[in-house]
């Protein structure tokens, strides 16, 4: 693995996996953001796979959220949309998939991490996976990862997580309010879970499944236009001083 992560696709048994790690916590440059979405859409249309899992690398964090490194380094309102269309590319490759995605998640997920776990068809985790959004504190908002989020936990809950941007929500807040499907003790119990579900769900009719997919994202049509325009929104935002200070004085933490 390089220091700018990777992303590994596998089929077994009609079940995807799609595995991503990063040496920074697992957060997400804008090419490995791409790269998830570019495997949801191609395990979307493989027709030896029935349902996906979507995990990250390692013990400790699932996800960090956004790369600093590509954030401090964002010049321009143009350079923000890309970078910040990144997550609303995974988010949008969930949404269209015909298939589930089950999301693994087994430490810690922060800001973008949070979007996906959110987006995801069912999510299982660990009684470690506390859970952020901490773009208000630097200085930004979580625009691009909110619809999936308040779409999941209401909007009571985004908003809560949303303005107390530096408090970490225990799993068992986030299972509460929707975001978990379950939790458990161990990643071996987490793993033996995930796998039971999708062996069983890569039993189950396709045609089925997709059906009842479409009912549960409907009223999200709108996303293909909403989220860029929150990209926007975050890509603007970012070139503020006060957001440049923000994010310095978090890389020095």
């Amino acid at each position: 693995m390089t220091n700018s992560g990777k992303v590994v696709f596998e089929t077994s048994e009609g079940v995807g996996t799609i595995s991503f790690e990063h040496p920074a916590g697992n957060s997400l440059p804008a090419e490995l953001l791409s790269e998830i979405a570019n495997c949801i859409d191609s395990a979307g249309k493989a027709a030896d796979c029935s349902v996906i899992i979507l995990k990250s690398g390692g013990s400790r964090a699932f996800c960090a959220g956004a790369s600093f490194d590509e954030l401090i380094a964002i010049e321009n309102k143009e350079h923000g949309l890309v970078f910040f269309s990144g997550f609303s590319k995974v988010i949008l490759a969930i949404r269209r998939c015909p298939k589930f995605v089950i999301c693994r998640v087994q430490g810690k997920a922060v800001g973008g991490g949070v979007g996906i776990a959110a987006a995801a068809d069912y999510t299982i985790g660990t009684t470690n996976s506390a859970v952020k959004l901490s773009e208000l504190a630097i200085g930004i908002g979580p625009f691009v990862v909110g619809p999936a989020v308040e779409r999941k936990v209401g909007l009571g809950a985004f908003q809560t997580m949303a303005i107390d941007a530096t408090k970490w929500f225990s799993a068992e807040w986030a299972e509460k309010h929707g975001l978990f499907s379950s939790l458990h003790e161990t990643e071996e119990e987490l793993d033996a879970d995930v796998h039971r579900l999708a062996t069983q769900l890569a039993k189950s009719s396709p045609a089925a499944m997709s059906e009842l997919k479409k009912i549960a994202w409907a009223g999200t049509e709108h996303w293909q236009k909403l989220l860029p325009e929150r990209a926007a929104i975050s890509g603007e935002l970012v070139l503020s001083e006060f957001t440049r200070q923000a994010i310095q004085a978090f890389k020095a933490k």
